[in-house]
């Protein structure tokens, strides 16, 4: 049914959804994306489902956007560099608003969209070698789809440590950062997953998912009006000549025109 992720759920209703593109570091294609938004849709709506568990395959979480995905839209036209946009933000707020649990086991690296990924998990566990990092400006880019969720996650002081800057951080600092809930040795992550989730299995299901759509409520603002500002932002950066030298000089292996980095 799907070729980028794998859903599995056990007897419990447990579902573990996997990002499963470990030879390209589970990177977000059109197809994930689509993919992604369609799972969500699907578990928040199979009453037999009590907890989802996301994680990646291989050694990494999620590596961001697609390159290649990334490249299309700059040769595209601006109605489908919208579209496409949209399809991005919708992604995430359909996990976001997920009417399940949704627990991050964040086994591998994570940067830009997979930053994202795991800022709309209600919790995320990392293993202790975890690197992480908003590395969008690197490219010429912003955070833009993700930023509601990664701010609401880290408050505004916290992001802006890490916001525009794109340096690496590790998993002590995304603990200190708010992005992680707790680090562990890559040994007892299932364990600290499955301690996160043994709770629920005894929560009213329908009581869970009014709670957590109250905490959003009463949450940081993330509707319509900002997400189409954070589309408006992508879109317009993603127009912009810094953004074309970032994508061309990363496909070209070399550094882009205004890296004065020895």
């Amino acid at each position: 049914m799907f070729e980028t992720i794998s859903l599995n759920t056990d007897t419990r209703g447990v579902t573990t959804l996997t990002l499963d593109r470990a030879d390209k570091h589970n990177a977000m294609s059109a197809r994930m994306i689509s993919e992604l938004t369609q799972a969500a849709q699907q578990l928040g709506a199979d009453d037999a489902v009590r907890v989802v568990v996301l994680t990646g395959a291989g050694k990494s979480f999620c590596a961001g956007g697609d390159l290649g995905w990334m490249q299309d839209q700059m040769a595209a036209d601006p109605d489908t560099r919208f579209t496409e946009a949209r399809k991005l933000a919708e992604m995430l707020q359909a996990l976001n608003t997920m009417p399940k649990p949704l627990i991050g086991a964040v086994q591998g690296n994570a940067f830009g969209g997979g930053v994202g990924l795991a800022a709309v998990c209600d919790v995320a566990i990392g293993v202790d070698s975890v690197k992480m990092g908003l590395t969008e400006t690197r490219l010429g880019l912003i955070p833009a789809t993700i930023g509601p969720y990664v701010i609401a996650r880290m408050g505004e002081a916290r992001a802006r440590r890490v916001f525009m800057s794109a340096r690496l951080f590790d998993a002590t600092e995304a603990v200190d950062l708010g992005l992680l809930a707790k680090v562990v040795p890559a040994a007892g992550l299932a364990d600290a997953v499955e301690a996160e989730t043994l709770p629920y299995l005894s929560c009213a299901p329908g009581a869970v998912a009014s709670a957590k759509e109250l905490v959003r409520a009463l949450g940081p603002r993330i509707d319509n009006t900002v997400i189409d500002h954070t589309i408006r932002a992508l879109v317009e950066r993603w127009e912009t000549d810094e953004a074309k030298e970032g994508i061309a000089a990363f496909f070209e292996k070399r550094k882009p025109a205004w890296n004065s980095q020895v």
